[in-house]
C-alpha cells in the first residue's frame, strides 16, 4: 500500500491537483484522502475512483475480464 500511496501522490502532483480538487473530481472525501496519504488505508471503490481521476485506472485492468470492460466514467465504474 505504501507504494500505491506514493504513486498516487506523485501522479496527483504531476496533474497539479490539490487534495481538495482530487476529492471533488473523484467523490472521495478529503478526510479519506488524508487517511490514505497517512496510513495507506483506502476502500477499494475509493481507490478505483482516485485511479480513474488520476488517469491510471488501466493499472487495475487485471481486475476486469477484458480491456473492453474498462469503465469510461466514474458512474460506469460504480454501476459495474
Amino acid at each position: 500500500m505504501n507504494d500505491i500511496r506514493q504513486r498516487c501522490k506523485t501522479r496527483r502532483k504531476a496533474l497539479n491537483y490539490t487534495q481538495k480538487e482530487l476529492s471533488q473530481r473523484s467523490g472521495v472525501s478529503v478526510r479519506s484522502l488524508k487517511r490514505f496519504k497517512q496510513s495507506g488505508e483506502v476502500l477499494l471503490h475509493s481507490l478505483l475512483r482516485i485511479a480513474f481521476v488520476l488517469e491510471c485506472l488501466e493499472n487495475f485492468e487485471k481486475v476486469y475480464l477484458s480491456k473492453e470492460k474498462m469503465p469510461k466514467s466514474i458512474k460506469e465504474l460504480l454501476d459495474d
